[in-house]
């Protein structure tokens, strides 16, 4: 067995699960590399990530560099020589880095590679309509997200899934693959497969503000899907108006589908107050909103927002 000395490299909370699990374990993490702390809220005070909250909470030696390739940095981490990198949710790293450790450097993405490689595997595997997805460790090589993998775990995307109950599931799912992962190394039995381009793949893009605005033209399950895959965060959106010509933003948090049965395309994104309940209608289907969030307000349920708010009969989102 070889005795591993580990570094451990993330930022977010989907990272701390995969982190506590080591420690758990027993395995020797000898440093935390995370993102610098960085201001944040109307006060400007400075945000630690969760990783290093965590770490520090543990006693374990935390870097925060701004430069990954900075020669200070470098011999830093050199010094604590760690011979297996372990790197979640964290940014691209340079040669100099992956490089380093004897055993190499893996990491956990939130996809079933080669699939959904980039930013928001996550999210994209919901948006597109997949019913599975997973987990998947790789050892890092010059590309992103192109390495040999290591291991793999599957699981079942629900219908009422979200992308923060998926984000949830796979943290501790990605935090049961990298125990495995480490086991294997630590008894030099892992074997790796090389990643294969011969299909199509699906792409996690980076999501901006052009690909999570809706676009009330597309099939209703396309929208409702897209819903589920920005929720919590970063939310689809949408402009209305309500029966006059401004024009203001819309938050979807939460919305059920409602299959019609009848085409309605001269009403197409009318919305529709019905007792306590909003609507948008679609080609054959309405949407019924749930949890929204309008400019000046907090995220509410609409039957609290009909309380003090009134949709005009012309209200339509556009």
């Amino acid at each position: 067995m070889r005795d591993l000395r580990i570094v451990f490299m993330g930022t977010p909370e989907f990272a701390v699960a995969g982190l506590q699990k080591l420690l758990e374990e027993k395995y020797k993490v000898v440093g935390v590399i995370t993102a610098p702390d960085r201001p944040a809220g109307r006060g400007q005070k400075l945000n630690e990530s969760a990783v290093k909250q965590f770490a520090v909470s543990q006693n374990i030696k935390v870097l925060q560099p701004t430069n990954l390739k900075d020669p200070a940095f470098l011999e830093e981490l050199k010094s604590l020589n760690a011979n297996l990198q372990i790197v979640v949710a964290f940014r691209m790293l340079p040669e100099a880095v992956w490089k380093m450790p004897e055993y190499g450097t893996f990491n956990l993405h939130a996809s079933l590679l080669p699939d959904y490689r980039g930013a928001a595997p996550i999210n994209w595997a919901i948006i597109n309509g997949e019913t599975k997805t997973g987990v998947t460790t790789f050892f890092i090589d010059e590309k992103i997200d192109t390495g040999a993998i290591v291991l793999q775990k599957e699981t079942e995307i629900k219908p009422n899934d979200n992308a923060g109950s998926l984000h949830d599931r796979l943290m501790h799912l990605g935090s049961e693959l990298i125990l495995e992962t480490v086991k294997q190394i630590e008894a030099g039995t892992a074997k790796t497969q090389k990643q294969t381009d011969d299909k199509e793949l699906s792409t996690a893009y980076k999501l901006n503000r052009d690909n999570t605005r809706v676009n009330w033209e597309r099939p209703a399950q396309e929208i409702y899907n897209l819903i589920r895959g920005l929720s919590p965060y970063p939310v689809a959106w949408t402009l209305f108006t309500n029966g006059d010509a401004k024009e203001q933003q819309l938050k979807i948090y939460k919305a059920s589908l409602e299959e019609t049965g009848t085409q309605n395309l001269e009403h197409i994104g009318k919305l529709t107050v019905n007792g306590d309940k909003l609507y948008i209608s679609l080609k054959n289907a309405q949407l019924q909103l749930e949890e929204i969030q309008l400019p000046g307000k907090r995220r509410m349920p609409v039957k609290d927002l009909l309380n003090g708010f009134n949709f005009n009969e012309k209200a339509k989102v556009i």
